[in-house]
């Protein structure tokens, strides 16, 4: 008798479950993209003990007849495909017809579905991948889909399920992205007998983001489109103070996606502009023709694989560094405003775009502003480069003096600018240090007599492990004995008193990195503590003439209101806000 044999259906089924199906949000995620692919308009998600207990997900979708409910719960039975071609222009959430009878197969199921302008509906029940029952039922236009005691029959799969409040917490992000990704949907999220989402359908993508995030000043909009490929979305505004790690909601085609590509571009975005290591919270939108990106390369479809995967990392790298160097410096407001009336940011889209995304997707007016004392400005026009070197929309800044030898106070016709003196020639100094070396090196001073530099086991470790690196900065160092560094050369930017200070830096920057780190990162590390070092301190006295020359250099860097630490560089008390407190408007 041979060995090999023919796996019963049900035992196929749960094999398959176990790639479809990884826990309660999971389950979530397949029938709400059903759900969408169903028209519909309102989607009511309940959950009791996380989804472990009980799962209902409610639509007023199209439904399905009685012949199609039956039909649903059948391996590779859907509605989505019916050729080989068509996987190669996949324009649905669903498409392989595996997601109901694998849910079906580890749980207590129940589906419900009337079509519109049927009679009744249909009612489907199935226990552990058998069926139950099927009748006629009484129920509104749409479907409903009951899950009940999820793996109750895969009792090794139930136990590495999370705690009620882990599983709760997946569910609501899972229903988070979707409402997010959908705006002119309605979601409701009911966990526990508690509303946690509750989102009518709105006109646009950022009365979404208020409705699940609230007023996010501390985001900006991104948007760029190369040939048929568009992006929009908002990301994190550089900051010092705030989370260093946010969401990251990225989606293709409306459809939820982890793709590295996309990660890789987005670290390297922000690495570029500061050197704090940081997940920042991102909200991205890519429509692309559904032929040039392959959705069907994971069990979720939680991953893609792009035609052109280098175009897309382009893409997102440059979109979302062009919305940082235009990013917002903050806003002073003398008094809170008693009402304040919402301001459209209008996103200007391609004349295209319509033709890619549905017209409802248009970014329009911003949700109610909170009262606060920072809220953001700043050129929503073209990105930061041109071919002077300066960012086109920033306006040059007329010096007026200092405010306690730290501080330059100076106006423009949009308003006053309080600048950081120290943290504005920072900025300067480092993109100018990151410039030159990428062409090369720094240029440095040689000492007629080496500089002997006292310093801990681990420092000095730590300096000479990146020696290589420190010398395209103009440093040439060697451990000299007793517990003590030789200098021989420092960078031309730098004093010899700076010299020690700056080493001293370095070497605590340099302690945390092993030697397995990238050169690019160490290297960025050193040029922000370099660029530190050297700028002007604060307390310092400077001429008109410094003051104007700062400004005008400050224009001149792509990233204009964030020091590599992520500090702001100035705050801005706009004309109108003056003008309003003076009650001349």
């Amino acid at each position: 008798m041979g060995k090999i044999h023919r796996l019963p259906d049900d035992l196929a089924n749960q094999i398959a479950a176990g790639e479809v199906v990884e826990r309660p949000a999971s389950v979530i995620k397949e029938l709400v993209e059903n759900s969408l692919d169903a028209g519909a308009r309102r989607i009511a998600v309940t959950v009791e003990f996380g989804g472990k207990k009980l799962i209902r997900v409610e639509d007023d979708g199209e439904g399905m007849e009685p012949e199609d409910a039956r039909l649903a719960i059948e391996r590779h039975a859907t509605s989505k495909i019916r050729r080989s071609d068509d996987l190669a222009r996949i324009a649905t959430l669903g498409f392989r017809g595996e997601a109901l009878p694998s849910i079906a197969s580890v749980s207590h199921f129940a589906l419900r579905s009337r079509a519109r302008g049927a009679a009744s509906g249909t009612e489907v029940r199935v226990n552990g991948g058998t069926i139950a029952s099927v009748m006629e039922a009484g129920m509104p236009e749409g479907t409903s889909i009951e899950v009940a005691d999820v793996f109750y029959n895969l009792p090794a799969r139930r136990k590495f399920l999370k705690s009620d409040g882990a599983e709760s917490a997946q569910v609501s992000r899972i229903v988070t992205q979707l409402a997010l990704c959908y705006p002119e949907v309605g979601f409701t999220l009911t966990s526990a007998g508690r509303k946690v989402v509750q989102v009518p359908p709105v006109a646009s993508l950022r009365e979404r983001l208020y409705q699940l995030y609230g007023d996010r000043a501390d985001l900006v909009d991104v948007k760029r489109q190369t040939g048929d490929v568009i992006l929009i979305g908002y990301i994190a505004a550089l900051a010092e103070q705030g989370p260093t790690r946010g969401p990251q909601n990225v989606f293709i085609n409306r459809r939820i996606v982890k793709d590295r590509t996309i990660a890789h571009a987005i670290i390297d975005a922000y690495s570029v502009a500061s050197i704090k290591e940081r997940s920042p919270e991102v909200h991205l939108f890519i429509e692309m023709p559904p032929d040039t990106v392959d959705v069907n390369v994971h069990p979720t479809k939680a991953e893609v694989r792009f035609r052109d995967q280098s175009l897309i990392h382009e893409l997102v790298r440059r979109a979302l560094g062009d919305a940082l160097g235009r990013g917002p410096a903050p806003e002073l407001q003398l008094v809170a405003p008693a009402s304040a009336e919402p301001q459209p940011t209008t996103l200007p889209l391609p004349a295209s775009y319509s033709a890619v995304f549905p017209s409802r997707w248009t970014v329009g007016a911003s949700a109610p502003t909170r009262e606060s004392n920072f809220a953001p400005i700043g050129e929503a026009g073209s990105a930061p480069t041109s071919v002077s070197g300066i960012a086109p929309g920033i306006k040059p800044l007329m010096p007026l003096g200092q405010f306690r030898d730290t501080f330059i106070i100076a106006v423009d016709e949009d308003g006053i600018a309080i600048i950081d003196q120290h943290v504005a020639h920072e900025r300067i100094l480092f993109e100018r240090i990151t410039e030159r070396l990428t062409s090369g090196q720094l240029g440095s001073q040689r000492l007629l007599e080496p500089m002997l530099v006292e310093m801990s086991a681990a420092g000095r470790q730590a300096l000479v492990g990146h020696a290589a690196e420190l010398s395209r900065l103009g440093f040439e160092i060697e451990e000299f004995g007793g517990g003590s560094l030789r200098v021989s050369a420092f960078p031309a930017l730098l004093t010899r008193e700076d010299c020690d200070v700056a080493l001293r830096a370095l070497a605590d920057d340099l302690e945390g990195l092993d030697r397995g780190s990238k050169v690019e990162d160490a290297i960025k590390r050193i040029a922000a503590t370099m660029a530190c070092h050297a700028a002007v301190k604060a307390n310092y006295p400077l001429t008109m003439e410094k003051m104007a020359h700062i400004l005008e250099e400050l224009r001149r860097t792509a990233y204009s209101t964030i020091c590599p630490h992520g500090r702001p560089v100035m705050l801005r008390l706009t004309r109108r806000e003056v003008e309003k407190n003076f009650q001349r408007i």
